[in-house]
């Protein structure tokens, strides 16, 4: 996971819709079915949709009221977390 990536992705949900992610990662799992696609497309494809689920989480933090440097923060804490375990 990329924090850049995510804090962008997370002001795009804020400044339009969180259905466009939520539709996006809905058509990168299709792409994942494609028997054809190399070890090397589907990290990619992985990646971002990892990615837009942190940003989904991150949104999450910041409509219960978390500031968005804080829910940032919170989030790449919670993954570091979950890695070192």
């Amino acid at each position: 996971m990329k924090l850049p990536v995510i804090k962008h992705l997370t002001e795009f949900i804020q400044e339009n819709d969180q259905d466009y992610i939520n539709e996006t990662i809905e058509v990168l799992e299709a792409l994942t079915e494609v028997p054809s696609l190399k070890d090397e497309e589907l990290d990619v494809i992985g990646e971002l949709i990892s990615n837009m689920y942190g940003a989904i989480e991150v949104d999450k933090l910041i409509k219960a009221g978390t500031p968005k440097k804080e829910a940032l923060n919170t989030f790449m804490q919670r993954v570091l977390g979950s890695i070192d375990k």
